[in-house]
C-alpha cells in the first residue's frame, strides 16, 4: 500500500523505480503488483536479486525462517519479522543505481507506523542514511521519505485522493494465495482502510 500510493503521488518525479527480491516470503505476491504499476504509468521497474539477505540473515519474514507472527504490531512477537538492516542495504543500493543513473534522489515510504518495530525506518535513521548517501556520493544523493511522520491511514486517504484501487497491492506477510487477515501486516492494513473511510477490497483467507 504505501510504496504503490507514493509511486502515484511522487509518480511525475520518479524515473525509475525499484523492487528487490530478498528472500521473503511475500516477495512473489509484491513484485507483480509493482510491475503492473509501474506498466500503468510508464516507469521503468528494476527487479534486483538480494538472496544472500535470506541465506544469512535471521528473520521469521524470510523463506525458511520461523512462521510470521500473529497479531498487532504493538506486539513484542512482532520485531520477529524485522530483517536486519534491510533499509539500509536496499537505500545504499537504491543510492549507487541513482548515481549510475545520474538521478538526485531516492525514495521511500516509510511511515510513522513502522518506528515502534522497525528501526531502519525512523526519523533519525532516514536522517542518518540520507546524510551518509549525500556525503557519499558525487552528486549528493538525497533520501525523500515524504510520509516519514504520517500515519498508513494517512496514506490511505492519500491513495483514495489519487483514486487507487488497493486490490491491486499486497500486505500479507505470509504470501499465501490470499492475505492471512491475522499478521501485523494485515491487521494494520485494515485499520488504516477502515481509518481512511475506504471499504477494504481484500480477499482474506478468513472471508
Amino acid at each position: 500500500m504505501d510504496s504503490i500510493t507514493l509511486l502515484y503521488d511522487m509518480s511525475e518525479r520518479i524515473a525509475l523505480a525499484v523492487t528487490f527480491d530478498y528472500g521473503s516470503k511475500h516477495n512473489a505476491r509484491e513484485i507483480p503488483f509493482a510491475r503492473l504499476h509501474c506498466e500503468r504509468l510508464g516507469i521503468e521497474h528494476l527487479v534486483i536479486p538480494l538472496s544472500f539477505m535470506q541465506q544469512y540473515f535471521q528473520s521469521s519474514l524470510l523463506k525458511g525462517g520461523e512462521d510470521i507472527p500473529e497479531g498487532h504490531y504493538a506486539a513484542d512477537n512482532m520485531k520477529s519479522t524485522v530483517v536486519p538492516f534491510r533499509n539500509g542495504i536496499m537505500l545504499s543500493i537504491a543510492a549507487g543505481l541513482a548515481e549510475s543513473r545520474g538521478l538526485q534522489y531516492v525514495m521511500m515510504a516509510n511511515h510513522s507506523g513502522d518506528h515502534s518495530i522497525y528501526p531502519d525506518c525512523t526519523p533519525q535513521f532516514v536522517e542518518a542514511m540520507s546524510q551518509a548517501t549525500k556525503t557519499g556520493t558525487y552528486p549528493g544523493i538525497e533520501l525523500l521519505v515524504p510520509y516519514t511522520n504520517i500515519t498508513k491511514a494517512d496514506i490511505a486517504r492519500r491513495g483514495k485522493a489519487l483514486g487507487l484501487d488497493y486490490a491491486e497491492t499486497w500486505s500479507c506477510y505470509k504470501g499465501g494465495e490470499h492475505h492471512c487477515g491475522r499478521c501485523g501486516t494485515c491487521v494494520e492494513r485494515r485499520e488504516a482502510l477502515a481509518e481512511a473511510g475506504i471499504s477494504d477490497p481484500t480477499e482474506y483467507e478468513e472471508s
